[in-house]
């Protein structure tokens, strides 16, 4: 088929690879968003699906809105069998999702009908799901909703970050997007409706969402912060300043500090939760680099009783 891939973060850059590597399909265009600024200078920088579709020579749509009569136009010019997605970032109007015969294939990174929305990994690990895995599924106007053409499931390993854990699901994804196509192509595939029973909802965590409330149980405090790494970023308060937290784990033999106690010692710091304490192995203090913990708490002079989150 002749495909035209959407995509944005490097995340969809497997899936985009797996593609330009199939000798049955054709990737004819690329379609992400918008070069975006970044850095301390805030210079336009192109996305990892754009600078890997330029190295490989595929022409790159950049629309501002998919709704754009340009970028329709030229759609409709190439004229695609197949529209395959990952991680594009803008939603698709009905003008866009009626021009390639065989409709717009997403990889979501999740069992459908669970976590549709924009953040289903990160959802997944805050939840506590011991299996998640990846779909493949025909897009319709609804929020992930369309039927599905197939699955991978992936466990969720107690230290998983939802950075770890969303690498792992790009690159298996990437080849059961690829397999969807060749089984759309030959007849082989036919999607299946979602069921009504299971849905639920992943909508983009905020920077509210990730800050860490200290009289939750020590479970609930490790899942915000593994899944809130490596974005937003989890954090709480210290001396009225923002303290990212990059790694914490559950110590289940320590019962003895309030929540957002600190207790510091030569090498380890302790907070206090709602149920035990929780060791954090790696911070960020506001406006520097990742640190370890027990550097930071030397550095800064932890007082006793001190507390995170006021």
């Amino acid at each position: 088929m002749k495909l035209v891939f959407a995509g944005t973060p490097e995340v969809a850059v497997p899936a985009l690879d797996a593609l330009i590597a199939s000798e049955r399909h054709e990737v004819a265009a690329v379609v992400t968003r918008p070069d975006a600024p970044a850095g301390r200078g805030r210079r336009l920088v192109a996305s990892p699906v754009a600078e890997r579709a330029e190295e490989a020579g595929i022409e790159v749509l950049k629309p501002a809105r998919p709704r754009d009569e340009d970028f329709l136009a030229r759609l409709r010019e190439i004229a695609p069998d197949c529209c395959p997605v990952v991680a594009y970032g803008a939603l698709l109007p009905k003008t866009a999702l009626d021009v390639p015969a065989r409709g717009w294939v997403n990889l979501h990174f999740s069992l459908l009908p669970a976590w549709r929305g924009a953040a289903p990994v990160q959802h997944a690990v805050m939840a506590g799901d011991e299996v998640t895995g990846a779909s493949t599924f025909l897009i319709e106007e609804g929020l992930d909703s369309g039927p599905v053409y197939g699955v991978l499931t992936e466990e969720v390993r107690p230290t998983d970050t939802s950075g770890d854990l969303l690498t792992r699901l790009a690159f298996a994804g990437a080849g059961l997007l690829a397999a969807t196509m060749d089984g759309i192509e030959d007849g082989t595939l036919h999607a299946v409706p979602q069921p009504a029973e299971g849905v639920t909802l992943a909508p983009k965590i905020s920077v509210e969402d990730a800050q860490v409330q200290w009289s939750a149980p020590a479970l609930r405090v490790d899942r915000v912060v593994r899944g809130c790494t490596p974005a937003p970023g989890a954090w709480t308060l210290f001396r009225g300043e923002r303290l990212k937290l990059v790694q914490a784990v559950p110590v289940l033999d320590r019962t003895d500090l309030a929540p957002g106690e600190l207790s510091a010692g030569k090498n380890n710091v302790y907070v206090g939760t709602g149920s035990h304490a929780v060791e954090l192995l790696w911070v960020q203090p506001q406006g520097k680099k990742p640190m370890r913990a027990a550097d930071w708490a030397r550095g800064v002079r932890i007082v006793h009783g001190e507390l995170l989150g006021l």
